[in-house]
């Protein structure tokens, strides 16, 4: 049964979908059926894996209004173990089509919609990993419902942990109202510049704000990793060789690791 993992931080440019992309990518290398939702309306993760929008009847908009079977919108890949169910713009219309059925039907929880569709394909694989949008709204709570635990990438620079609390009073929230066993996976630093003092003591300060939830690997700042999803690869099929697949190598492992597998 699929372990599901929330990829979020409601602030933008932290290495979500580079991490959603690459960690699970790693994660298929490593043997695991992996599934990418991508829940984010502007479709970075499935432009990052080659997909445009006339490689696909359904998106995640169409699963979770329910348009059609999740079975029917998720796609296989050409990588290793990997299959993805895509957004479009679409997705930024959930609002209002959940505030419709809210008027019509008493019992509908719109935070749990999301939820209902993976329990029908969880037993398929074993991760699903969500990459949200940069927000706290209806779509990342219905990923923090459905989901086991989250990542939280957080950059090493300036202002990295602004919002932070938010995001966490959010999972509070969660875990008290919704969803009792979600839990913290982990913390994963991205974009470090180590030749940079900032960078290092940034990465201090996170350490001893999350203490043992920081995962080992850092995911360094590397031109690699911004050119892959210009090419629609993750970085370990556009360079096997370089840092940035070692780095999202090591992670998955670590992941892996967490769940005692």
């Amino acid at each position: 049964m699929a372990k599901v993992i929330a990829i979020v931080n409601q602030k933008g440019g932290v290495g979500k979908t580079t991490t959603t992309i690459n960690l699970s990518a790693a994660l298929g290398n490593e043997g695991k059926r992996t599934l990418i939702i991508d829940l984010d309306s502007q479709g970075n993760a499935s432009n990052g894996l080659g997909l445009s929008i006339n490689d696909f009847e359904y998106d995640i908009y169409d699963v979770i209004t329910g348009a059609c079977s999740i079975k029917q919108a998720i796609i296989k890949t050409k990588f290793k173990n990997l299959s993805i169910i895509p957004s479009t713009i679409n997705l930024a219309g959930m609002e209002v089509e959940f505030v419709k059925k809210m008027l019509t039907d008493k019992d509908f929880k719109q935070n749990d919609q999301l939820r209902l569709k993976i329990d029908e394909i969880r037993e398929n694989y074993d991760y699903i990993l969500i990459d949200c949008q940069p927000s706290l709204g209806v779509s990342t709570m219905n990923a923090l419902v459905a989901s086991d635990s989250v990542i939280i990438p957080v950059q090493c620079e300036y202002y990295a942990l602004e919002g932070i609390n938010q995001l966490l009073n959010s999972i509070i929230l969660v875990q008290s109202q919704m969803n009792p066993d979600l839990r913290i996976e982990g913390v994963l630093l991205t974009m470090l510049d180590g030749r940079t003092n900032i960078g290092l003591e940034v990465m201090e300060e996170i350490r001893k704000y999350f203490k043992n939830k920081v995962f080992n690997t850092i995911i360094p700042r590397l031109v690699r990793l911004v050119e892959a999803p210009s090419h629609g690869k993750p970085v370990n099929a556009y360079d096997p060789t370089s840092r940035a697949t070692l780095a999202y190598a090591n992670l998955a492992k670590e992941v892996i690791s967490r769940d005692g597998n």
